[in-house]
């Protein structure tokens, strides 16, 4: 993993299509079990519903995909609600759409992309987050090279997390894997050696409404 997306928090939203109700409901997952423990409860909870179909993705490589059609005809509900899963590149997720039926049939394709819109909703009403493979980085120097620092990382869109200032000035910032070597460099060389390394620590994050977020 260098980068991911994952929901951070779930969400709910839905859509009408020719009176049918279509209701999604977004949850983060960590394992199978969570994902059917989630189907288990949207099912309890819309229990008089037409049909609760479901779709999940679970693994660093989306390496466990199941879905379910919940008596729609085979292929127009769990498969496109898992294709649009894939497609946003979404990890460690499930998603329900429950639909109350209206009345009128929507055909294959009209489910097709009524399922699809439905989980492209519930995914825009949750708050998904890119959760990144890095290091958590210490760096010491003295008041001439802090300009210089702080430069260097804004340069590169990296935030200090944390900061103290006393004889001498100490910073942390979270730097994305495949930024570390050169940033080091980078700084060694503007500072002129001034800057020390105190800590590297592998840790994988993200930045959540700005603020950073250590897993």
């Amino acid at each position: 993993m260098k980068q991911i997306k994952i929901v951070f928090e779930g969400g709910e939203d839905e859509i009408v299509e020719k009176k049918s109700r279509f209701i999604a409901t977004v949850r983060p997952v960590e394992s199978e079990e969570e994902a059917l423990d989630f189907i288990t409860a949207m099912k309890k909870k819309y229990w008089n519903a037409t049909h609760n179909c479901s779709a999940f993705v679970v693994g660093e490589n989306q390496e466990l995909q199941r879905c379910s059609d919940d008596g729609e005809p085979q292929g127009t509900a769990g498969r496109p609600m898992l294709d649009v899963l894939l497609g946003e590149a979404v990890h460690n997720v499930a998603v329900v759409v429950t639909r109350y039926f209206g009345g009128t049939l929507l055909g294959t394709g009209g489910l097709v992309r009524a399922y699809s819109r439905s989980v492209q909703v519930g995914l825009a009403a949750s708050k998904i987050i890119e959760k990144t493979e890095g290091t958590l980085l210490s760096i010491r120097t003295d008041y001439n090279g802090i300009g210089k620092i702080q430069y260097l990382l804004g340069q590169r869109g990296l935030t200090i997390t944390d900061s103290q200032y006393t004889d001498i000035v100490e910073l942390e910032t979270l730097v994305p894997q495949e930024q570390l070597t050169e940033l080091k460099e980078a700084i060694t060389e503007g500072t002129n050696g001034r800057a020390a390394f105190t800590k590297e620590e592998a840790v994988c994050f993200a930045f959540v409404d700005g603020e950073p977020l250590i897993f």
